[in-house]
């Protein structure tokens, strides 16, 4: 049962990891009900195109290699927080232009998700620590930290296919799901499209603005 569990596991890890309110879902939720649910897809794509990139990255050992590197670090938020910035701006912008335009580039969602994941910090940190772990051959045995009772009853292999696998599964799963359930709640709630982008706009400037801080302010 132990790869039945570690593949479970690894899709929770996903879910956890894709599903918290954040730059990444700001900009999901914007394409997903100002463009609809193949943009928002496409997004979620550009997003999770950048976790397989850190997870080869941290494969190759190059991420440990920058965990080493504060300098390197600070640079990455600062240029994060202001992609963080710029975008707000963008989505602004976006919720007072039209809804829907076959004009704009479908590939657009895809890159400005791809260009703030490689630039995120926390999505590099996550990488840079939890990746790390995950990638190290080895067992957690999950419920023993609740209980000894449980001990035993949940296994996980860490550095196993099986993990990564349900880690990447249960991203695509949600990147899948999110922008359908907003693309549907926007076809029924026309003013939902101006209030998520505007909602998108708070959000990554919340962030980007925290980013910014957490290097300038030190």
């Amino acid at each position: 049962m132990t790869l039945f569990e570690t593949v479970v596991a690894g899709v929770a890890f996903g879910l956890a990891l894709a599903a918290p309110p954040g730059p990444m879902n700001a900009v999901i939720a914007e394409e997903s009900v100002l463009r609809g649910w193949r943009a928002g897809f496409k997004t979620g794509l550009g997003a999770m195109t950048a976790d397989i990139l850190f997870f080869l990255l941290a494969l190759a050992g190059v991420v440990t290699f920058v965990r080493g590197l504060p300098t390197v670090q600070n640079a990455m938020f600062l240029v994060g927080g202001a992609l963080m910035l710029y975008f707000a701006y963008g989505a602004i912008r976006g919720a007072r232009g039209s809804f829907r335009t076959g004009a704009t580039p479908e590939s657009r969602g895809f890159r400005k998700a791809f260009v703030l994941s490689v630039s995120n910090p926390y999505q590099i940190l996550f990488w840079l620590t939890a990746g790390v772990g995950l990638l190290t051959p080895g067992t957690v045995d999950v419920l023993s930290y609740a209980s000894e009772s449980l001990s035993g009853l949940v296994v996980v292999e860490t550095g196993s296919a099986a993990l990564i696998l349900g880690l990447f599964c249960g991203v695509a799963g949600w990147i899948v799901g999110f922008p359908a359930a907003l693309s549907a709640a926007e076809s029924r709630m026309e003013s939902f499209a101006p209030v998520v982008a505007y909602g998108s706009a708070v959000v990554l400037a919340g962030f980007g603005l925290y980013f910014l801080a957490e290097v300038l302010l030190l």
